[in-house]
């Protein structure tokens, strides 16, 4: 099921994650319920279940990196408004379907030094990264 109803770039039978589906897999990785629901940097450890450990592509120090989730995220940085490209190696930035408000989607941060994940909006104009759902 496709339950944000958004495909967006990502092929047929696969969809963007809205933000009730990234809730869910941070509560699935062992972030509290109250966690989940705020915003900013939240949790403890599950950032760095979702990261590829190592500093191959992330860098130093990589906190709490074991990627136990599978879902190997790498630190693809982002595309400012104004084209230019940050914090590659530093910062992995992953869009979700939903929106916050007409100019402003909901989207998760990880950062090289810490374990936690940042819950946020930002304008839709900044390029972050997406990870595609199976339908």
């Amino acid at each position: 099921a496709n339950p944000s109803g958004v495909q967006g770039i990502c092929p047929d039978g696969w969809h963007l994650p809205s933000d009730a589906e990234w809730k869910q897999l941070e509560m699935y990785l062992g972030m509290s319920e109250t966690d989940v629901n705020s915003t900013g940097w939240r949790g403890t450890v599950e950032g760095g279940k979702l990261k590829e450990a190592g500093t191959t592509h992330w860098a130093d120090p990589n906190a709490g990196a074991n990627n136990e989730s599978g879902f190997t995220a790498l630190p693809g940085g982002y595309r400012f408004s104004n084209g230019d490209f940050n914090y590659i190696r530093n910062y992995g930035n992953w869009w979700s379907s939903t929106g916050y408000d007409a100019d402003d989607a909901w989207n998760r941060y990880l950062l090289c030094n810490n374990s936690n994940v940042d819950r946020g909006y930002n304008s839709k104009s900044m390029g972050f990264s997406v990870r595609c759902l199976r339908d």
